[in-house]
């Protein structure tokens, strides 16, 4: 009874497209993945920085941390 069937989840994606229309969906749901994708692209970017700047990074957010700490 806690759990959601297979017919509880289309009865909701069902009302859901009648309320929001399947258009706007589509651009929810592109929009939602090209920030999945930039997201992981970034994440690559950090992975692929050197080390000694990635050892700045990590000092300059100690110190934004220490400093809202303070605040």
């Amino acid at each position: 009874m806690g759990s959601l069937s297979i017919w509880h989840w289309i009865i909701v994606l069902v009302i859901v497209s009648l309320v929001f229309g399947t258009k706007k969906l589509r651009n929810i749901g592109g929009d939602l993945g090209g920030a999945v994708k930039g997201f992981k692209d970034g994440m690559k970017e950090v992975n692929s920085l050197p080390e000694a700047i990635k050892a700045e990074a990590g000092d300059a957010q100690r110190e934004d941390a220490a400093a809202t700490r303070m605040s």
